[in-house]
């Protein structure tokens, strides 16, 4: 069969499913089976039997709202990729500008000749630690996860990366780097229990809850990271949290609200929704 003749069948189907990229998706899936990528297709003039049978086979299991990622096996992140599936949260495009961040002020504390210690909470793949390691080579980052199996993704992710990866929740590790740490950084869970129902499919049903729900409103391990972060971070050290789009005033209020933080501010994504907040520790 023609490979457009294919993908227009596909992204329907995939399109009547509620797949919310319906297109991209068609065509990440036929590159994953042709062993291309979505760019190259347009070489392929034919797609055998057998070839069209896996497309078919995959394309029922997104159209179930199976994660894209899990059917690829990975997950493509600033300049890394990830191994994922079924027991670790899928990374979000809109996280990388969390990691950007993270990355910036790494690389400030290495333009004044220091080596800058880094510390991801609540790391699931490992793909923020990934990211500020590949693009801050100088810098010393840690990395903790609670949940047994993304502890597993993540181990397999960050192998050979030089990021000192732990077991452990976020309210306790690290002791041994108190008042050490110059960038903190998290993408915690923050969804409300009360928000079950809303939550995309793929997410609800495919990433593991301790990675998405954080109490009645979502800011429990928000919280918790802001009385970490005092612990953690030197004098001066910046702290980086993802939160909802719906937390774009609670959220920064966790930090102002305590009295223990300065230059709290929140940030937008490139949809121009409130993504993460930021504040410093002061001096």
């Amino acid at each position: 069969m023609a490979p457009k003749q294919l993908l227009r069948e596909a992204a329907d189907r995939l399109g009547a499913a509620g797949v919310a990229s319906p297109e991209h998706d068609a065509g990440e899936l036929l590159a994953h089976v042709l062993g291309t990528t979505r760019g190259q297709l347009f070489l392929v003039t034919e797609v055998d039997t057998a070839h069209a049978t896996r497309y078919d086979e995959l394309l029922a299991r997104r159209a179930a709202r199976e994660p894209l990622q899990h059917l690829l096996g990975v997950a493509w992140f600033r300049h890394v990729e990830v191994a994922v599936g079924p027991g670790v949260f899928v990374p979000r495009p809109e996280t990388e500008l969390l990691a950007g961040w993270a990355i910036e002020h790494a690389r400030a504390v290495v333009a004044v000749g220091e080596t800058p210690v880094v510390v991801d909470l609540c790391t699931g793949s490992g793909v923020i630690a990934k990211s500020i390691a590949d693009e801050v080579p100088q810098a010393r980052v840690h990395a903790v996860e609670l949940d047994p199996p993304a502890h597993a993704w993540a181990e397999r992710n960050l192998a050979g990366t030089g990021v000192e990866l732990r077991l452990g929740g976020l309210a306790t590790a690290f002791d041994d780097l108190a008042g050490q740490v110059d960038v903190l950084v998290s993408n915690p869970p923050y969804v409300p229990l009360e928000a079950w129902e809303s939550v995309a499919v793929e997410a609800r049903d495919h990433d593991p809850h301790l990675a998405l729900f954080s109490g009645d409103d979502g800011l429990d391990a928000i919280r918790v990271i802001a009385r970490r972060g005092v612990v953690l971070l030197k004098p001066g050290g910046v702290v980086g949290v993802e939160h909802a789009d719906v937390q774009g005033e609670a959220a920064p209020a966790v930090f102002s609200g305590s009295g223990h933080w300065e230059e709290v501010r929140d940030h937008r994504d490139l949809a121009d929704r409130p993504r993460y907040l930021t504040a410093r520790r002061p001096r």
